[in-house]
């Protein structure tokens, strides 16, 4: 028989390879088709008698990518359709069945009574791992950037094919819930020392190596479905699962605050399963599942996190009629912290960097610091020393702006003042070639007065990148008014190349993110001068989703460069643009006080020396406070809604104002961006999710409590009014080729 995804080839053994090569895509992954092909795989050698063993492994440089999630989307419409025609019970048997399909077929790999060897050449994640952990022998070919693992945590979903059963039968429970609920990849040497591999071989040996454990009277029987098999970790009820159990519950709810479904039907999924033999195990597994799938959490953040950031990666934004650009050479000006971290960002990328800054000494610092963060990757084992010394050979400091005369793009990162960038604009010109993309990384600056002092304003075009830029995955790239097509797909096209995430954003003061993630820190403050103890606003904020507090998001930031914006928002657009109150609190803190934040040890926080302890918070906040609520009075479900509302209003506001022109790029900029509660899918899903209608209603609420900053634009009044969302409203157009 002949398959559309896999070639099946039987030797002179007996053995049968199974080869996964989806035509017309750069990896497998598990779609119906596949899902399909190998159940008729599996049945049609488990009944042929000549064929002693399989062995399955992939035609491409990766095993597998893991599933198509946009399948998944698909059940979830066709759950919508049963419910609708024959209710909620067919509704969930329907989605049961489908969803267990998959789990199904894996299982009969396991049971079929021939030997199974996966022979793992490249990346195997999420099912596509799935599917080794069902063979009985796994082995893999030698490769340092291969990476095992099941990452389904990180879109609101779990691995529902036998993956919460068979790793914590394979692995002591700690490491399997590592493994499960972190959902980071891990080495084939991690994988070996883990137990979830049994072998690591030379590429040229992968097959052979499979096929020789079949020759050898490899087992066609799971290490579960032996008699007297014992969990690496004992019983749920032994000394050593009653020492985890209870702690992994404690530490679940720390770092989850339980707004994850997905992380605790794994809690739920292993405590019960490893109660039960194999095949109950996996049903229990398969119910949770479904549950799961059905979660507005998981359809969130599917869409978010995987389908839309996906698009934006593979060029959704860039203008069609422009011819794909390849920057090979940059020049980064301002060597200080930002542009030194783009220039090494740049250079990890494989381009030459010119840096370039006011003198040579503070070009040269700007190189230490690449030199620094590719040693301290060589020491945590994640680059070699060869790596280090290619990087830097990328690099060249210099003070002489004649040195920008051959390059592609220039980014401009020097301090944030209209004045100082202007001269940099000045001094750069001359030396452009004439078809040179020239980008301002401003956070606050409007790039359409920016570009008032650049001769060819079509080739000017903003990129924000955000602090560390070697940690986060978000760029916005700012259109001025008259930025042109060429430029933003050049920014488009060099972001992709040096591996981050960009969204497209139309010119404003704060663009996008900073104005939602300014509101985040000012209502932190607004809840300090309120009179809310400083550990609740922290708590709560947390508790709402976000990754840290505002008032140690103001300390990382600096309190003085808040102060600073302040004061310029001030002197722009006049008294009414900030809050007094806010500005009296931030003259206290840094001019009064002089805590600037960490970067002079104390801010909110005091922070103790490198290495001794944990920083805390500074005790002498509450005499700043004009006075102090009882934490007993306040009610904690609203404090989150503030954190999580003001920020969406304001993401809604950027959609009014023409900020923001397409959803995804609010959800995926805002997650990546400031860290909005993941769980919501991110800014407008928030929305979305809970319903515009009720969202409006809820501002309402708050607005009358606690002021204007809380009161839904009128674009959000008339989409409630029309029962309107803003994925239907502004659907998002389909990606473009790139």
């Amino acid at each position: 028989m002949t398959y559309k995804n896999f070639k099946v080839e039987t030797d002179s053994d007996g053995i049968a390879l199974v080869t996964w090569d989806i035509p017309g895509r750069s990896m497998n992954v598990l779609d119906e088709t596949s899902t399909n092909e190998l159940d008729a795989i599996v049945k049609a050698t488990t009944a042929d008698a000549a064929v002693k063993g399989v062995v399955i492994t992939s035609a491409k440089e990766a095993f597998c990518a893991g599933a198509d999630l946009s399948m998944l989307e698909g059940m979830n419409q066709a759950y919508a359709k049963v419910f609708k025609e024959q209710g909620e019970t067919a509704a969930n048997q329907m989605l049961f069945e489908q969803s267990r399909r998959f789990s199904q077929v894996l299982r009969s790999i396991e049971t079929s009574g021939k030997p199974w060897a996966a022979a793992i050449n490249g990346l195997a994640l999420g099912g596509g791992f799935e599917i080794t952990l069902c063979c009985h022998y796994r082995v893999a070919a030698e490769n340092p950037k291969t990476r095992l693992g099941l990452p389904e945590v990180k879109v609101g979903l779990f691995p529902g094919a036998g993956g919460t059963q068979r790793v914590p039968r394979l692995v002591p429970p700690q490491d399997a819930m590592t493994i499960l609920l972190k959902g980071d990849p891990v080495t084939v040497e991690k994988a070996k020392a883990l137990n979830l591999i049994h072998a690591i071989v030379p590429a040229a040996d992968l097959v052979k190596a499979a096929k020789d454990w079949i020759k050898g009277g490899g087992k066609a029987v799971a290490p579960w479905d032996e008699k007297g098999f014992k969990l690496p970790g004992g019983p749920v009820f032994s000394k050593a699962g009653m020492m985890m159990f209870p702690a992994g519950n404690a530490i679940y709810r720390r770092e989850t605050y339980d707004n994850y479904p997905a992380a605790r039907a794994i809690m739920s999924c292993v405590y019960e399963g490893l109660q039960l033999p194999i095949d109950a195990a996996l049903r229990v597994e398969s119910r949770y599942f479904t549950s799961v799938l059905r979660s507005k959490e998981a359809a969130a953040m599917i869409r978010s996190l995987f389908l839309s950031m996906q698009e934006l990666n593979k060029g959704a934004r860039r203008p069609k009629d422009v011819p794909a650009t390849k920057v090979k050479k940059i020049a980064v000006i301002g060597a200080g912290f930002m542009g030194a971290s783009v220039g090494y960002v740049s250079a990890r990328a494989g381009l030459d960097v010119v840096l370039i800054d006011r003198d040579q000494e503070s070009a040269d610092k700007g190189k230490a610091h690449a030199q620094k963060v590719i040693e301290d990757q060589i020491k945590k084992g994640r680059a070699k020393p060869d790596d280090a010394e290619k990087l830097l050979a990328r690099i060249t400091p210099t003070a002489d702006y004649a040195a920008l005369k051959d390059v592609d793009l220039v980014i401009e990162a020097v301090f944030e003042d209209r004045k100082v960038k202007a001269e940099t604009f000045a001094k750069a010109q001359q030396y452009l070639k004439p078809d040179v993309i020239f980008a301002s990384n401003t956070s606050t600056l409007p790039i359409t007065s920016l570009a008032e002092s650049f001769k060819d304003q079509g080739k000017f075009v903003g990129i924000h990148f955000f602090s560390p830029v070697e940690k986060m995955m978000l760029v916005e790239i700012i259109l001025g008014k008259n930025t042109g097509d060429v430029a933003l797909a050049t920014a488009l096209d060099y972001v992709r190349q040096i591996g981050k995430t960009p969204i497209v954003v139309n010119d404003s003061r704060g663009f996008f993110a900073n104005r939602c993630v300014g509101r985040y820190v000012a209502e932190g403050n607004e809840m300090f001068l309120e009179g809310v103890p400083p550990a609740m606003i922290e708590n709560c904020a947390k508790m709402a989703g976000m990754p840290v507090g505002p008032l140690s998001l103001s300390d990382e930031v600096a309190l003085d460069l808040g102060l600073k914006i302040m004061k310029a928002t001030e002197a722009d657009l006049g008294p009414n643009a900030i809050n007094p109150d806010q500005k009296k609190l931030m003259v206290e803190m840094v001019e009064k006080q002089g805590r600037l934040g960490r970067k002079n040890s104390k801010g909110f926080y005091d922070y103790p020396e490198k290495g001794k302890g944990q920083k805390s918070l500074w005790p002498g906040l509450s005499a700043l406070q004009p006075k102090q609520l009882d934490p007993d009075t306040l009610d904690i479900e609203e404090l989150k809604q503030r954190f999580l509302v003001v920020q969406a209003v304001e993401a809604a506001r950027t959609v009014e104002d023409n900020v923001i022109t397409d959803p995804r790029e609010a959800d995926v900029g805002s997650i990546l961006g400031f860290g909005f509660a993941p769980f919501t899918g991110g800014t407008l899903s928030y929305i979305d999710f809970m319903g515009t209608k009720k969202f409006v209603e809820l501002c309402h609420k708050l607005e009358a409590k606690y002021g204007s900053r809380f009161t839904p634009p009128k674009l959000l009044e008339e989409m409630a009014a029309k029962g309107e969302t803003f994925y239907g409203r502004f659907a998002p157009k389909k990606a473009a080729a790139a």
